[in-house]
C-alpha cells in the first residue's frame, strides 16, 4: 500500500528529504512541489481525501508547525493524523490512538528527529486489547 505524504511551503523541504531517505516507500506525493507560498488546508484535505477514498492508508503531514495542516486533516472521519515531535510520540500515536497520519512541523524538528517519527510511526502496530475501546470512542464522536 502506498503512504501518502503532503506539506506546505514550509514543509517541501522535509518532504522531499524523507522521501529521499526512505527509497522503498511507494509514495503517493499530494504536493505541494515547490516553495513557492500556499493555503496549508488544501494539503490537509488532499490528505483526508486521500484515506477516505483508499489510496492510501497511511500518511504524512509536514508544514510549519505541523498543527494547521493536522486540523485541517482531521476533519475526514477516516483521518486520526497526530501531531509528533519525537519519536516516542510518533511510536504511540500506532500504539495507543491507532493514528494512521502523522504530522511534523518541520520548523520544530529537523531531519534526523523527523526520520525517527517516521520510522516508528510506520514500524508500530495499533495494540487493540484496552486501546480498542478508546480508539472505538473517537469515531462515534465522529460526523
Amino acid at each position: 500500500m502506498k503512504i501518502a505524504i503532503a506539506a506546505d511551503h514550509a514543509g517541501f523541504e522535509l518532504k522531499e528529504q524523507l522521501k529521499q531517505a526512505f527509497p522503498d516507500i511507494d509514495w503517493l506525493d499530494l504536493g505541494t512541489h515547490s516553495n513557492a507560498s500556499v493555503d496549508y488546508p488544501q494539503f490537509g484535505f488532499a490528505m483526508g481525501q486521500a484515506i477516505t477514498e483508499g489510496q492510501a492508508a497511511q500518511g504524512i503531514l509536514i508544514c510549519g508547525s505541523g498543527i494547521g495542516i493536522s486540523i485541517a486533516a482531521n476533519r475526514y472521519p477516516a483521518v486520526r493524523a497526530a501531531l509528533c515531535a519525537n519519536a516516542t510520540m510518533a511510536r504511540l500515536s500506532r500504539q495507543h490512538n491507532d493514528a494512521n497520519v502523522l504530522a511534523l512541523g518541520s520548523r520544530i524538528i529537523g531531519l534526523d528527529l523527523a526520520r525517527d517519527c517516521v520510522s516508528a510511526f510506520l514500524d508500530t502496530p495499533f495494540e487493540g486489547g484496552r486501546h480498542q475501546r478508546r480508539a472505538d470512542m473517537l469515531d462515534t464522536r465522529r460526523g
